[in-house]
């Protein structure tokens, strides 16, 4: 590389760096507040994110950081086991995803069903929705996800009779709103500042050329490294308790998922280096566990982050690292101005986040592999919001392996008989293996002797070892009847060669 080309790079790279620290900063802090934590605890993340993660990371241009798809978990860990236990599920998820990654177990976390993984993030964007509308208007979240939802039009209608702070934080927050859908409007040449830190700016100087006192504004002590729990040791032998090791291995399977795919979809928007997936589970891990340590927010790869990363002309993990250098100086140097916005304008940003995270716009793609995986996503949302995150996905895991076991279990043989020539047609649709036989046997066994039969593999997925015998052998005995077969072998050779992990891996990515 030349020095030349060299600078140009690094230009890139500090520009989009500085894009992907606007985005950043605004998410860190709401994302925190959405799950029961101080603000500083999500910018501490971003750091860990930014300078740890971005230099050993997997995926160059993929940038970590707290994420929204985790607030709705951490809040509930919080209020079920409170903020001192949060840095040892932390800690311990880390370990898991570095033994994961050293197990190179990565692409085993890709192998999810796509209509699980969209179900969860849609699940989640809903949570943060009906929770974070709550805190819009300067109010605590009413409590499940059910109670947030069914208790929205309550909160809405109390604001607007009480005319007090609530209903200053709701107009507020509905300004913000406002201003990020609108950005989009904006001239391509202003819209290198990111949205919702124009929505927040809008919202500051509003409070402030209003007077807007009264309303909730974002507390952050001079020193961000003040409100760091450390793990304890009595803390950490807490682990072999049920919930708390539950918390670990949900924070790290779904951090892990998250960020694969997430990983996968920013090796889309570049033709550079792709994802190196057991190392960006390691990385992810070191940052998890250094996370854990300093008592702040778990991380994945973000999407939205890394979006802009790439967006904005990033080429290398630089503009990652830089990103997070940024957050430390910014939080550092000056945390005093973060003093100035509006609680309800964070939460309005990740109203807007959950809004666009429930959309369901993946429907029309996974409607072409199935109803059945429309139907997975709904139902994986409905559980998420009904019950919790983690039930949820169980839940989406199981009717995912169900449709498996259906389609590998699942023959159909369909007989056409054609008296006038001889001739009879067999369909075959779906997998012939060994659960099958007896039944495919019965229909063999059903044929009159003395007949032209022709079976059709098009619709066949698979064929086991098994099957094949059954008809070559049913072959040899059919043509002492003075009857023939007529199938197509070398495509039925292939069909058995086509491996079950193969199409397992096709419907975790949606090919």
């Amino acid at each position: 590389m030349t020095a030349e080309t060299s600078t140009s790079t690094f230009s890139k790279d500090l520009l989009a760096s500085v894009v992907v620290f606007l985005v950043a900063l605004p998410l860190c802090m709401g994302i925190a507040i959405a799950s029961g934590m101080p603000p500083t605890a999500g910018i501490i993340t971003g750091i860990i994110g930014g300078i740890i993660v971005g230099f050993i990371a997997g995926s160059p241009l993929q940038v970590s950081g707290p994420a929204a798809g985790l607030s709705v978990l951490v809040l509930q860990f919080v209020q079920a086991n409170g903020v001192e236990m949060l840095s040892v599920v932390v800690l311990f998820a880390g370990l898991l995803q570095v033994g994961a990654g050293v197990l190179k177990l990565g692409q085993w976390f890709r192998a999810v069903s796509p209509a699980v993984i969209h179900g969860m993030l849609a699940g989640i964007g809903v949570l943060i929705l009906v929770a974070q509308f709550h805190v819009m208007f300067d109010n605590e979240p009413v409590g499940t996800g059910i109670q947030n939802l069914l208790g929205m039009p309550g909160t809405f209608w109390d604001a607007i009779q009480s005319d007090d702070h609530r209903l200053k934080a709701g107009a507020i927050g509905l300004l913000t709103i406002v201003a990020i859908a609108g950005w989009s409007y904006a001239p391509k040449s202003w819209r290198l500042m990111p949205a919702p830190l124009v929505g927040v700016i809008v919202a500051m100087l509003a409070a402030g050329v209003l007077g807007l006192s009264d309303i909730h504004y974002v507390e952050v002590p001079s020193n961000i490294w003040s409100t760091v729990v450390f793990p304890t040791p009595e803390n950490l032998m807490r682990i072999i308790e049920a919930p708390i090791f539950i918390g670990a291995v949900s924070i790290a399977f779904i951090a892990s998922a998250e960020t694969l795919l997430c990983a996968t979809a920013v090796d889309q928007m570049h033709s550079g280096e792709r994802t190196k997936y057991d190392k960006e589970l390691s990385a992810q891990g070191v940052g998890n566990t250094l996370c854990g340590l300093l008592g702040a927010l778990p991380m994945t790869g973000v999407i939205v982050r890394s979006g802009a990363n790439v967006e904005a002309g990033g080429v290398t993990r630089a503009s990652a690292i830089l990103h997070g250098v940024w957050l430390l100086i910014f939080a550092s140097a000056l945390p005093w101005t973060l003093g100035y916005i509006p609680v309800s304008a964070l939460a309005a940003v990740l109203v807007y986040t959950g809004y666009k995270l429930a959309y369901p716009k993946v429907v029309p793609t996974l409607q072409k592999f199935g109803t059945s995986e429309v139907a997975i996503y709904f139902i994986t949302i409905v559980t998420i919001v009904a019950t919790n995150l983690l039930a949820g996905v169980v839940v989406g895991l199981v009717l995912s392996l169900l449709k498996l076991l259906y389609a590998f279990s699942h023959l159909e043989v369909q007989k056409t008989e054609d008296a006038s020539s001889n001739r009879v047609d067999l369909r075959l649709k779906g997998a012939a293996t060994l659960i099958r036989l007896p039944m495919l046997a019965s229909e063999l066994e059903r044929l009159k002797p003395n007949t032209h039969v022709h079976v059709h593999i098009d619709d066949l997925d698979y064929i086991d070892h098994a099957c094949i015998d059954l008809l070559s052998n049913w072959d040899r005995q059919h043509r002492t009847t003075g009857g023939s077969l007529e199938i197509e072998w070398d495509g039925l050779t292939e069909k058995y060669k086509k491996r079950s992990g193969l199409r397992v891996r096709a419907e975790a990515t949606g090919r």
